[in-house]
């Protein structure tokens, strides 16, 4: 009984490519190495494991803390995935999509890539982005570019193709958000709580997809547990109902996350410093 869940993030690998300067993780490394991370892959049995207990329908984002495009066996990893009727994402910096187009284009059904302010690659991203949006013409996957921060957005309207603005936030988690304030949904509680789960590469499930160097939202492992135990888990379901009566911050992830599940856009031009 996996009821509500639509959205679940599984991590193919932690590895990444790129040195981003509000990367939460890099923070980790250089501030905090006894949280540091072991990067490595998902072995490709865990992840068969994965698909043969996830719902058919609902959306599989194949990325959570590394770039996904890392991962040996990307284009099997989507099939596994597409072939049940999932809605198959990567988020992506970008780097790879020229290296691993045989694998993405007409297999994958959507995809991001990430462009933030002040990116040193910014150029270089820009170029393979423009080379693979002209290799891929109007197949799938469906292309979109999350603009993060104040970036300009004039360079890459002419792509063509959807821009998503997104604000920064503290590298080390959902807070301090930059100019806005998250935005919060009318019902009152974190809609990532309610629809969302994240498995890392070692197998831990965790309450979302939020950076948790200290996994304070792992809710067990999926080698133990199938996901509808872990879904319905005790532990889940007494931190479900603090969110609904107002007291997120009695959940330990929660009660320091500014983050309700809706993702805030804004327009640097409009925003006053």
């Amino acid at each position: 009984m996996l009821n509500g869940l639509a959205n679940i993030n599984i991590e193919l690998t932690s590895r990444c490519n790129k040195n981003c300067w509000m990367c939460g993780r890099r923070k980790v490394d250089r501030e905090y190495p006894e949280l540091a991370l072991k990067y490595g892959d998902m072995d490709f049995s865990l992840l068969e494991k994965i698909a043969s207990e996830v719902p058919a329908g609902i959306v599989v984002q194949l990325h959570n803390n590394g770039e996904p495009l890392l991962y040996p066996r990307f284009g099997e990893a989507v099939r596994l995935f597409r072939d049940t009727g999932n809605i198959v994402n990567i988020v992506t910096n970008g780097k790879l999509l020229l290296e691993k187009a045989d694998e993405i284009i007409d297999n994958l059904d959507t995809l991001s890539v990430s462009v933030f302010e002040k990116d040193e690659d910014a150029g270089e991203q820009y170029d393979i982005l423009e080379k693979f949006l002209a290799l891929k013409g109007a197949r799938k996957p469906f292309t979109s570019l999350r603009l993060i921060g104040d970036v300009d957005a004039a360079p890459y309207k002419k792509f063509n193709t959807l821009i998503i603005r997104r604000v920064l936030h503290s590298p080390m988690g959902s807070f301090r958000y930059r100019k806005l304030n998250p935005t919060v949904p009318e019902i009152g509680i974190c809609l990532d709580f309610l629809n969302h789960l994240a498995i890392n590469k070692d197998g831990d499930v965790s309450i979302c997809v939020r950076f948790d160097p200290k996994r304070l939202g792992v809710l067990g492992n999926i080698r133990e547990n199938t996901l509808d135990e872990l879904w319905n888990s005790p532990q889940r379901l007494a931190w479900k109902e603090a969110h609904i009566a107002g007291r997120r911050d009695k959940i330990p992830l929660c009660s320091y996350c500014q983050f309700w599940g809706v993702p805030t856009g804004f327009d640097p031009s409009e925003v006053a410093d």
